[in-house]
């Protein structure tokens, strides 16, 4: 893993500094080598970790890609049967020494905490899903080397900041953002259990000055950070990730954490980072439509057609990439469309367009809505009907339809007071195509989401199919 030689480094440099909390308890940078070092004689060739949000969880990390171990990082609310079964089809790898030498070039995959091979395996990703095994896919040592080094550069991270990860590090966000911070000796904290009150907490009184999260959650704590008076003009930076930013969740932002700069990258666990763009602190809000930002350093972009021909400039296709920092590809569930290659440009079949170097993001090809022989990307939707007055965030998606093949229909969470089908349809003129508009318009108590603060078109779905009373049909 390249972080263990730097992890070495700040232990010897800063050992009593704290390089990583966990609702509030901690560990020093001497502390967290040391315990690592000790579980390394219990620690096979390849871990399974599948645990909440704890100290002992970075621990086993840590010492789970030592040498040339390898980790993988469960979701610990999967059902167990998946659990399970994932594990079994992970198994112990097959062909690499349990300990001793590696190739002659003096990595021990025994006593002490060192980097193995850049070209060897450390991760292997899981794809988010729990009604099926989900697709596993490895990483090696120099991906993430190349990784970390383009990050730390874009997010300008160093020494002095200490960031705040809110969420399950079983997600790749944040566990990503804990080795990150590893690497670049940055402190590192993290939330046992998400709560906005605890998040709070740890901003205002753990000089939290970075913040790595998704939409969903930075509206949630700075809507409510407003409301309760939460000081969080100590963060000079916002990092977000999962989807689009929309407007009222970037204003909210703003208001609460006015010093900081606010990130946000578009990636793919399979490909590591895309793009992405920086609002710098002071600088006029211009949120809204589907545009993410320039190439992130060391990736180069293209848009090509199913066949791999390169579109013209505007023209829309797959979003392929071309960078170090790609995985090797699947262990298993590779149906040749989650990653596919056209030489050495890769894509997970994202589509989008570049216009004048910026990345324009239309949304996965396996979201789309094709409503009577028309291509509807619910993400466009999405951003339209966040810029609505009245409207604080939606969700769209696609219904079965006699007529059409599929209709599109959208859930509304009002911004304030009460919002009418009527209003919603006169404000989309300028903002959204009409075959494009939803024909039915339902309203949300509150947002459909994932156990990792997505939102989510297939629970809102399942939502209307089931009746459920936090959705209502909109009149």
């Amino acid at each position: 893993m390249p972080f263990l030689n730097k992890l070495q480094l700040w232990a010897d440099e800063r050992p009593d500094d704290t390089a990583v909390a966990v609702g509030g308890k901690r560990l020093t940078w001497a502390q967290l080598r040391d315990e690592a070092t000790l579980r390394l004689e219990e620690t096979p060739h390849t871990t399974v970790l599948a645990e909440a949000n704890s100290l002992q969880f970075v621990v086993s990390y840590v010492a789970s890609v030592a040498g040339v171990r390898r980790c993988a990082v469960l979701d610990p609310l999967w059902p167990a049967p998946m659990i399970e079964e994932v594990s079994r089809r992970i198994g112990p790898a097959s062909g690499v020494p349990e300990s001793g030498l590696v190739d002659g070039a003096g990595l021990f995959d025994g006593p002490g905490l060192f980097d193995g091979p850049g070209d060897s395996d450390f991760l292997v990703g899981l794809t988010s899903g729990t009604t099926s095994v989900p697709k596993a896919f490895t990483r090696t040592r120099s991906s993430w080397q190349q990784s970390f080094d383009a990050s730390v550069e874009f997010f300008a991270l160093d020494q002095d900041d200490v960031t705040l990860a809110p969420g399950p590090l079983a997600a790749s966000l944040n566990l990503y953002a804990l080795s990150e911070c590893l690497y670049a000796g940055a402190t590192f904290h993290t939330l046992e259990h998400f709560d906005v009150g605890d998040a709070h907490a740890a901003i205002a009184h753990d000089g939290i000055t970075r913040l790595v999260l998704t939409p969903t959650v930075l509206r949630l704590l700075s809507e409510r950070g407003l409301a309760g008076a939460v000081d969080a003009s100590g963060i000079r930076s916002i990092i977000c990730a999962g989807s689009k930013l929309d407007a009222r969740t970037l204003e909210a932002a703003r208001r609460w954490a006015p010093n900081a700069a606010i990130f946000e990258y578009y990636g793919a666990s399979e490909l590591s980072f895309v793009s992405g763009t920086c609002l710098a602190a002071g600088e006029p809000l211009d949120a809204g439509g589907t545009g993410i930002g320039g190439p992130f350093p060391g990736v180069e972009l293209s848009i090509r057609d199913d066949d791999g021909a390169e579109r013209p400039p505007g023209g829309h296709g797959n979003i392929c990439v071309r960078s170090g920092m790609v995985s090797n590809g699947y262990l298993w569930g590779d149906d040749s469309h989650a990653l596919r290659s056209f030489g050495d440009w890769y894509t997970v079949g994202d589509q989008g367009y570049l216009e004048d170097g910026v990345l324009h993001i239309l949304g996965r090809r396996s979201d789309m809505i094709l409503s009577a022989g028309r291509n509807v990307y619910p993400h466009e939707v999405e951003l339209a009907l966040a810029a609505v007055p009245g409207v604080s965030a939606a969700v769209a998606a696609g219904m079965p339809d006699e007529l059409r093949g599929q209709r599109v229909v959208a859930g509304i969470l009002p911004a304030y007071g009460a919002v009418t089908a009527t209003q919603i349809r006169t404000s989309l003129d300028g903002l959204l195509a009409r075959e494009k508009r939803p024909l039915q318009y339902y309203l949300l108590s509150e947002l459909p989401v994932t156990d990792r603060g997505k939102v989510s078109r297939r629970v809102f779905l399942e939502w209307i199919a089931e009746s459920d009373p936090r959705v209502r049909i909109l009149g």
